[in-house]
C-alpha cells in the first residue's frame, strides 16, 4: 500500500485523498454506457465487465471509473432506474471486498445522489481530479469540454449542470424523466467519428495534456472520446482510455508505469 500525497477534488464533495493509503494496481476505465433501454450487446457488454470487476478484485488494487458508467443517470430522492440493479449491486460487492471505487462523474452520469456517493462509491468527483502516487502525478478527467472547439457544449455544460437545472429536473415525475432519458439514450449518436476527425481531438488533447506536463503532471487520464490513444510526449503522458462498446480497454498503473490493455486479450 502506498501514500498519496496530493489530490484536488471540486465541491460539492468536500474531501481529498491526502493522507489516503491506495492500493496499487491502479486501474481507469471510462464510457461503459450502460443503456436504459437494453441493446444488442448488453448482456456481451455486462459480462465482460463483471469478469473485469471480478479481476480487479483479485488484484486487490483500486478502480478509478473515469466517467459515463451510464449512458443516463438521473438520481431522484427515493427513486433510482431498475435496469441498473445488476450493476450496482457488482459494484456494491465490489466495494465490501476492499477495494476502492473512485468515480469521476461525466456528461452522461453527473446527476448522482447520496445512494451512488454514500452506498455505491468510495468517492465521487464531481470534476477532474488530481493525485500523486509512488512519485508520479495524475491529472484525470472524463474530457467532455475540453476541446478547443466545443464552446457551445461548454455552454450547455455549464446549464444542465446548474443547481436550479437540475432542481426543475427532479421536479419530473420519474417516469416522465426517465421515458425523455430513454428516447434520448435511443437517439442519440456515439461513439462513431471519421480517422480525420479522430486525429484531430489528440492533436488537441495534446495542446491540453501539454500545460498540464509543464505543471509537472506525468500523466494525464481522459475518457470521453471514445478511441485508445497512449502517447508519449516529452514530459509526460497522455492516455484516452477507450471505451467498453468497441474496445474494451482499460489503463493499469503497476505502481512504475502506466499502460493500456484490452480486456479481450486477457
Amino acid at each position: 500500500m502506498l501514500r498519496v500525497t496530493d489530490n484536488l477534488i471540486a465541491k460539492p464533495i468536500k474531501y481529498t485523498l491526502l493522507s489516503m493509503l491506495m492500493d496499487l494496481p491502479l486501474f481507469f476505465i471510462s464510457d461503459i454506457h450502460l443503456m436504459l433501454h437494453p441493446q444488442n450487446n448488453e448482456d456481451i457488454k455486462k459480462t465482460k465487465l463483471f469478469r473485469f470487476l471480478d479481476y480487479v478484485i483479485e488484484s486487490k488494487g483500486t478502480l478509478f471509473i473515469v466517467g459515463d458508467l451510464f449512458d443516463f443517470w438521473f438520481e431522484y430522492k427515493h427513486v433510482i432506474p431498475k435496469v441498473y440493479f445488476p450493476l450496482l449491486t457488482k459494484l456494491y460487492q465490489v466495494r465490501k471486498t476492499g477495494v476502492e471505487i473512485h468515480y469521476i462523474l461525466g456528461n452522461h452520469d453527473y446527476w448522482v445522489q447520496d445512494f451512488i456517493t454514500d452506498t455505491i462509491m468510495t468517492k465521487t468527483y464531481f470534476d477532474d481530479t488530481t493525485l500523486r502516487l509512488n512519485g508520479k502525478h495524475f491529472y484525470i478527467t472524463h474530457g467532455d469540454g475540453l476541446l478547443s472547439w466545443d464552446h457551445a457544449y461548454r455552454v450547455l455544460k455549464r446549464v444542465i449542470r446548474n443547481p436550479w437545472f437540475i432542481k426543475c429536473f427532479r421536479g419530473l415525475h420519474p417516469n416522465l424523466g426517465y421515458r425523455f432519458a430513454n428516447w434520448v439514450s435511443k437517439h442519440g449518436q456515439h461513439f462513431v467519428h471519421t480517422d480525420e476527425y479522430n486525429k484531430r481531438i489528440v492533436e488537441d488533447l495534446l495542446i491540453f495534456a501539454h500545460t498540464k506536463f509543464e505543471a509537472g503532471y506525468d500523466y494525464v487520464i481522459t475518457g470521453h472520446y471514445h478511441q485508445v490513444r497512449e502517447v508519449v510526449k516529452t514530459g509526460g503522458k497522455l492516455v484516452i482510455l477507450g471505451d467498453w462498446i468497441n474496445y474494451y480497454s482499460y489503463a493499469i498503473f503497476d505502481g512504475q508505469d502506466l499502460t493500456i490493455k484490452t480486456w479481450d486479450k486477457q
